[in-house]
């Protein structure tokens, strides 16, 4: 795929070595996902070569190239061979139906720009710890994701593919979630990517721009708001994986976590010395004054479970979280706002979050308030500085989770068989929890087991670097869409992790103060019940 302004080029390139090697190909073409049959006809391009253009209503997609397939009822197909020394080249170029035929481009051209390009990007990263390569293919595969000129950040490439073969959970992830983008862009500023940043932010501003609460958790790249979920019953699915989605329904959660993942992407960038920006503070504070309304209520979580609405943990430390980077903002960085408010119902959110969240029999945090089931959500508390690192609290908290929902590196993101998702069937262990607990296990001093983690991780990364959204290492394969950014992001935030705690004589933690170390008032809070909440598509 070129680099290449106003083009969308798809480019083959078979390069003969040695021998002569048979090669079979097959081009179809189908739109609407897969219902549309366009008219496919040879035609020539404005340099009088030979083409293939398929037109459907606005889209053409013209092949080009060496070796042209013949058509073959209905299809285009055929065999040729390659020798060494010989290249053979296609083009397949997606443009508007009313244009004219789009030009060949130089291949080899494009290659060398292509390659420049991207290999200037990837080397301007200032990551310099273990897995390098690593977090290069990462960064790259985050950048990917990016789409021009938006910034919209998209959660992965492709739709349904299913987290468990042959199951019901087959989700659209094409579209911009804030927290995924959020955590992408703190995944970029750790490594040293300002540019990505301040687009970020723009497409953010535009996004949200209007009353918070219309706040949706997720948008399309270009900033559009209507996402509605549909079933395409004529496709069977990947190895049968039905249904197939367009369109994702957790559009309509209540998710109060996604708040603290953007107040703290925003919080890092002005700590990274992103320029000022007045609408951005502007924006920030209002989100904080819509959370401060809102963070009582139960919600569908991290996990966009279905079902009853509930008042999840770590939705509560998130709220946490958002109102601490505006009270740090005020305190540390000049930003004007009610700081004295802002720092009472802080302290307010914490004691709650102490008081119902917290088991002292089972020496951890637990899912939801009232529950004695765990979640690998709460390894964030590690990484927003809820706590210590030091606390057993957040240590009893981790050593749980790797109890019940670890097998080795390999971290679930719940247990299924709770049916608190509201879901048939089971799931494989979700990559960016895996990576998580290295983050965390890195943040609270054990660096050997987090290593031993990131080794076995990183092995599984695909021949160019790829990871899905889950892993089976049982059948030893990617299940869920792919690639998945999130996977990616937190696999990029634990290797800097851990390099900063190999370096690092204390535990890391994140953004503990010493007040921190102090009693918390843990007075009960009014909170409102939770009530059942509509039903919506998973996602992460």
């Amino acid at each position: 795929m070129p680099v290449a302004d106003g083009r969308s080029d798809l480019i083959r390139r078979v390069e003969g070595l040695t021998g002569t090697v048979t090669f079979e190909h097959e081009w179809v073409v189908r739109f609407g996902y897969g219902k549309t049959r366009p008219w496919v006809h040879r035609d020539t391009d404005p340099d009088g070569a030979e083409v293939i253009r398929a037109v459907a209503g606005p889209d053409a997609i013209t092949l080009a190239g060496d070796r042209l397939p013949k058509g073959v009822e209905g299809r285009h197909q055929d065999g040729f061979e390659v020798t060494g020394g010989e290249t053979v080249e296609l083009v397949m170029t997606w443009s508007k139906s009313w244009e004219g035929i789009p030009t060949r481009p130089d291949v080899e051209k494009a290659l060398r720009h292509t390659e420049t390009v991207w290999g200037d990007w990837a080397r301007a990263n200032s990551y310099d710890g273990d897995y390098c390569e690593q977090v290069v293919r990462s960064l790259l595969v985050l950048r990917l994701l990016t789409q021009e000129p938006t910034g919209g950040i998209a959660a992965a490439a492709t739709t349904s593919l299913p987290e468990e073969i042959g199951g019901e959970r087959n989700w659209d992830y094409r579209f911009s979630w804030l927290r995924d983008a959020a955590l992408t862009l703190e995944a970029m500023l750790e490594v040293g990517f300002r540019e990505e940043a301040e687009e970020w932010r723009a497409w953010l501003l535009r996004a949200v721009a209007g009353d918070p609460e219309n706040l949706q958790i997720m948008y399309r790249l270009d900033g559009s708001r209507e996402l509605p979920e549909r079933e395409l019953a004529h496709l069977t699915g990947y190895a049968g994986s039905t249904p197939v989605r367009v369109g994702n329904g957790a559009v309509d959660q209540h998710q109060n976590d996604v708040l603290g993942e953007v107040m703290l992407a925003l919080d890092l960038a002005r700590r990274s010395g992103l320029a000022a920006d007045g609408d951005s503070w502007a924006l920030q504070r209002v989100l904080v004054e819509n959370m401060i309304d809102k963070w009582r209520l139960p919600d569908h979580g991290i996990w966009e479970i279905r079902g009853p609405l509930r008042h999840f943990t770590h939705s509560k430390v998130m709220c946490w979280a958002a109102l601490d980077c505006a009270v740090r903002a005020v305190e540390e960085e000049g930003c004007d706002g009610p700081v004295e408010r802002w720092r009472e119902v802080r302290e307010e959110v914490k004691a709650d979050v102490l008081e119902h969240g917290y088991d002292e029999e089972l020496g951890s945090f637990v899912q939801y308030y009232g529950s004695k089931t765990t979640d690998a959500s709460l390894l964030q508390l590690v990484q927003v500085g809820f706590l210590p690192p030091e606390d057993q609290r957040l240590h009893g908290t981790v050593r749980r989770v790797r109890e019940e929902l670890a097998d080795g590196p390999w971290v679930h993101r719940y247990l299924t068989a709770s049916g608190v998702d509201g879901l048939a069937g089971d799931e494989h262990p979700f990559l960016a929890c895996c990576f998580w607990l290295v983050d965390a296990l890195a943040r609270i001093g054990d660096v050997t087991t987090a290593k031993q983690h990131m080794d076995q991780l990183v092995a599984v990364m695909n021949d160019v670097g790829l990871l899905s959204e889950e892993y089976d290492p049982h059948g030893e394969r990617f299940t869920g869409n792919f690639p998945q950014a999130f996977s990616h992001l937190t696999l990029v935030r634990a290797a800097h992790a851990l390099h900063a705690a190999e370096k690092s004589a204390e535990p890391l933690g994140a953004q503990a103060r010493p007040d921190d170390m102090e009693a918390v008032d843990d007075a009960p809070v009014a909170r409102e019940d939770a009530d059942p909440g509509p039903e919506g598509g998973d996602h992460d």
